[in-house]
């Protein structure tokens, strides 16, 4: 299957098909045009398919050049991009050739972030292997680092020149991880397709319907980015359960929850509030708290002083000189913008 993506800058294809890593010598092969490629690879990644990476790439006649990522949120860091920025100079990479992302979330926000930088732009491959990445981080061009005062704070907008989404490469996954990403999957079913929401309700025979979810869920994201590229709009819809989902990250030093598990205690958090307040219909609370249950989501509510908290959503992406925008559902499957002052904190309201 392929999704095509028209961004401002460029338009890009995701190819999205079981067993295609298989074909990634080709690909690259036909893409790169002789040109140097250049793969920053998660750590778990590598110890997984590297080898059978640089057989493929060596059958194709391309040089495999390499920077082994160090897994987890921690390498998101200025530290991990001057290292992948000295990498890219020793290796001679010039504006022709191509970075690829070959890892999660983490792996390909800072990587994209990185291609989008050096040299002022090279060309840039997404590869996701987490369920998380293949349906939200790797489409649509944000990338980004984080910093010590909060998620994501340093980044631009860069699209991707190409996305290669393997649904088989999933099943090397732990379940803990392969469930973060599903928070990611029950948003967008929240915010936009009450079918897909019901659909995920039957785990059941998820496995045999994944490729159809992951292509359902990228073509929603495509459909938001191609209205609203840069976050100005509905794009921020996207953004369900993150507002206080990057504060849950922050207290607890990314340690504690991963960022899919954050994502779900905020989808949580907000929802349970919003219909205490009469803002979504009755039963959504209870509808998506069962869900998540289903996929291991639900977690007790984080104790976080409401001080500290206020400190890092006063440097929420989404927040504007004196107010804030908060995402909220009106009932499954639609979704709303609220922009509330912030002195009117609504994450607390009750």
């Amino acid at each position: 299957m392929v999704i095509n993506v028209k961004a401002s800058t460029r338009n890009y294809d995701i190819l999205i098909e079981d067993g295609i890593f298989g074909k990634t010598g080709e690909i690259i092969k036909n893409f790169a045009n002789g040109t140097k490629v250049f793969f920053v690879i998660d750590q778990n990644v590598f110890d997984i398919f590297g080898e059978n990476l640089k057989k493929m790439l060596e059958k194709n006649g391309i040089e495999f050049l390499y920077f082994v990522l160090p897994s987890g949120e921690k390498s998101k860091c200025g530290k991990m991009l001057f290292k992948i920025y000295s990498c890219l100079a020793e290796n001679k990479i010039s504006r022709k050739d191509t970075v690829v992302a070959l890892g999660g979330g983490v792996c390909g926000d800072l990587t994209g972030f990185a291609a989008a930088t050096f040299l002022r732009g090279v060309r840039l491959i997404q590869i996701p292997t987490t369920l998380l990445a293949q349906v939200d981080s790797s489409v649509g061009g944000k990338v980004a680092i984080d910093l010590p005062e909060g998620k994501n704070l340093a980044g631009c907008f860069y699209p991707p020149h190409l996305v290669v989404i393997d649904p088989f490469m999933l099943k090397t996954l732990p379940e803990s991880v392969f469930n973060c990403g599903m928070a990611e999957v029950i948003k967008y079913g929240a915010i936009y397709d009450k079918v897909l929401f019901d659909t995920l309700c039957d785990r059941e025979n998820l496995s045999a319907n994944l490729e159809k979810v992951i292509a359902r869920c990228v073509d929603i994201k495509r459909i938001i980015v191609e209205n609203d590229e840069f976050d100005t709009g509905e794009r921020m819809l996207l953004n369900f359960g993150h507002t206080y989902g990057h504060v849950v990250e922050k207290y607890f030093n990314y340690e504690k929850y991963s960022h899919g598990e954050a994502v779900a205690i905020g989808m949580a958090h907000i929802t349970k509030i919003s219909e205490e307040n009469g803002i979504c219909e009755k039963g959504t609370y209870d509808a998506l708290k069962n869900l998540l249950e289903k996929y291991s989501l639900m977690f007790d509510e984080p104790e976080i002083p409401r001080e500290s908290a206020e400190e890092t959503l006063l440097l929420d992406k989404k927040s504007g000189t004196d107010y804030i925008n908060y995402v909220v559902l009106e009932k499954i499957g639609k979704a709303k913008i609220l922009k509330l002052n912030k002195k009117e904190n609504f994450l607390w309201k009750n």
